[in-house]
C-alpha cells in the first residue's frame, strides 16, 4: 500500500542500456566492441572479392584495389543502416558487407560476359530491392521458409567446390592438389574447428578469422607468401567508382535479381533476431522495410564502386546476441573502422598475399554453413508430401543441371548460362510450386515468430 492508501501499481520492466539501440556505452567500451564486430566479418568481407579476383583473371594490384572497395563499401553501408537516411536504414546494429549469396550466380556470369556485366546487373538489382523495401508488407508471403531454405541451402552446395579448389591451391596453378597445399588448407580447417569448439564471445564468432591467421602465419613459415606487390601497393588511395565500367546484360540482371528477393529475406530474419535477441522486442514494419531499402542502396552503391552486393551480415547479429550490446552507435564505429581500412590499400594487398589453400581452408566451413543454414531454414515448415516435392524438385535442378552441362549447351541463346548454375532454375521452381500447389506451407509453431528461430545464417 502506497501512503495514500491505495494499492502500488506493478512498474514494467525497464531496457538496461544494452537493449536499447539509441545508447551509447563509453567509448572505452564501444571503440573495443566496434572492433569486435569488424573481427567477426572481415574474412567473409574480403573472400567474395578474391574469389571474383581469380574467375576474372584479375591481376595482383586489381586485387588488392577490390578489397580495398569491398572493406570501404562495406563502412559507408553500415553507416546507412545504424544512421539512415530518411526511410532508408533499420537504424539497429546492423553490420553490412560483400554477400555471398550472389556468388553463385555472379561466377559463371562474370566468366561469360566479364565483371561490368555483373556490376551493372547488381546496379538493378539493388534499386529493385529498394521497391522489395518499400512494399514489403504486401509481397512477403512470397518468399515462405521452404523457398528461402531451399535457395539458400544450394548457394552453398554451389559454392563448395569453389571452397575445394581454393584448398587444393586455386585452378591453373603449377602445384595444384599437392600435399603441401591440402596439409595447409587442412590445418586452417582444424584450427577454426577447434577455436569455435573451445573460444567464447568474439573468439567464438571470430573463429574464421583466427583460422586464416594462423594458416597465413604458417604459409608465411614456409615460404608459400610473396609480399612484392604489398611493397608497391600505396599507402593511402581513395577508392574509385566506375573503374571497371557497367554494362546490363538482360540474362545478369534477372539471375542477380532473383537472388537479391532471397537475399532480402535474409535481411529480415538478420533484423528481426536482433530485434527479438538483443533488444526483446519484434522487429517494426519500419526496421524491417528500412532495413531491405538500406540492403538495395547498399548494393547498388557497390557496383558503382567496383564491388558485389553488400548485405547484412548475420554472424554479426550473433555476435550481438552473446554481447547483449544492441547499441547501433557501436557498429558505427565498426563501420568507421571498415571506411578507414579501405583507405589503405597495404592493408589489401596484405590479404591479397594470402595463399588460395589458406583461403580454401577456411571456405570449406564457411560454404558448409551456408548449406547448414538453408538446412535450418527449411525445418521451420512441416515436412509434409507438398514441401517434400518442391523440395525434391528444386533440389534436383539445382544439383542436376550444374552436373550435365550439355543441357545448358543446347538451350538458346543466353538461356543455357542462368540454367548452368542451376540457382536460378531451382529457384523459379520452388517460388512457383509454393504458388501453385493446394495446401499452404505449415510452420512448425505458427505463434512464435520464425526470426527468433534463425540464429546465425549464411553470409558468412
Amino acid at each position: 500500500m502506497t501512503d495514500a492508501g491505495k494499492p502500488s501499481q506493478p512498474t514494467k520492466p525497464s531496457r538496461t542500456i544494452n537493449q536499447n539501440p539509441d545508447a551509447m556505452p563509453p567509448l572505452g567500451k564501444a571503440i573495443p566492441l566496434g572492433l569486435q564486430h569488424i573481427m567477426a566479418m572481415f574474412a567473409g568481407n574480403v573472400t567474395p572479392p578474391i574469389i571474383i579476383a581469380g574467375v576474372i583473371g584479375a591481376t595482383a594490384g586489381e586485387q588488392i584495389f577490390l578489397i580495398q572497395v569491398a572493406l570501404f563499401v562495406a563502412g559507408v553501408s553500415t553507416l546507412v543502416q545504424t544512421i539512415g537516411m530518411g526511410p532508408i536504414g533499420a537504424r539497429l546494429p546492423i553490420v553490412q558487407g560483400t554477400s555471398f549469396g550472389f556468388l553463385p550466380v555472379a561466377l559463371p556470369l562474370a566468366k561469360a560476359f566479364g565483371l561490368p556485366a555483373v556490376l551493372g546487373a547488381s546496379f538493378i538489382a539493388g534499386l529493385l530491392q529498394i521497391l522489395l523495401g518499400a512494399f514489403l508488407k504486401k509481397i512477403r508471403h512470397w518468399f515462405s521458409p521452404v523457398v528461402t531454405g531451399i535457395v539458400v541451402l544450394l548457394i552453398g552446395i554451389t559454392l563448395m567446390p569453389v571452397g575445394l579448389n581454393y584448398a587444393a591451391g586455386g585452378v591453373g596453378s603449377a602445384d595444384f592438389a599437392s600435399p603441401t597445399n591440402l596439409s595447409l588448407a587442412l590445418f586452417v580447417l582444424v584450427v577454426t574447428i577447434a577455436v569455435h569448439q573451445l573460444g567464447r564471445g568474439f573468439i567464438k564468432a571470430s573463429s574464421i578469422l583466427f583460422g586464416l591467421l594462423a594458416g597465413y602465419l604458417v604459409a608465411i613459415a614456409l615460404g608459400m607468401v610473396d609480399f612484392t606487390n604489398l611493397r608497391d601497393a600505396a599507402w593511402f588511395a581513395l577508392p574509385q567508382p566506375f573503374v571497371y565500367g557497367m554494362e546490363f546484360s538482360m540474362t545478369a540482371i534477372v539471375g542477380m535479381t532473383l537472388i537479391m528477393f532471397v537475399v532480402g529475406l535474409e535481411t529480415i530474419g538478420n533484423i528481426s533476431a536482433i530485434t527479438t535477441g538483443g533488444a526483446g522486442r519484434p522487429a517494426t514494419d519500419r526496421e524491417l522495410s528500412g532495413g531491405v531499402m538500406a540492403d538495395g542502396v547498399a548494393t547498388s552503391f557497390a557496383a558503382v564502386f567496383n564491388t558485389l552486393p553488400n548485405t547484412a551480415y548475420a554472424q554479426n547479429v550473433g555476435l550481438i546476441t552473446l554481447t547483449g550490446v544492441v547499441s547501433r552507435h557501436v557498429v558505427t564505429i565498426g563501420g568507421l573502422l571498415l571506411i578507414a581500412m579501405g583507405l589503405f590499400p597495404k592493408l589489401g594487398g596484405l590479404v591479397a598475399a594470402m595463399p588460395h589453400a589458406v583461403l580454401g581452408g577456411a571456405g570449406v566451413v564457411m560454404f558448409g554453413m551456408i548449406a547448414s543454414a538453408g538446412l535450418k531454414i527449411i525445418k521451420e515448415c512441416e515436412l509434409d508430401q507438398r514441401a517434400m516435392l518442391i523440395i525434391a524438385v528444386s533440389l534436383s535442378l539445382g544439383i542436376g543441371l550444374p552436373a550435365v552441362e550439355a543441357i545448358s549447351e543446347t538451350m538458346p541463346g543466353q538461356a543455357g548460362l542462368l540454367l548452368k548454375s542451376g540457382l536460378v532454375p531451382a529457384a523459379v521452381a520452388a517460388l512457383l510450386l509454393d504458388a501453385i500447389l493446394p495446401g499452404k506451407p505449415r510452420r512448425k509453431a505458427a505463434e512464435e515468430p520464425v526470426a527468433a528461430k534463425r540464429e546465425v545464417r549464411s553470409n558468412v
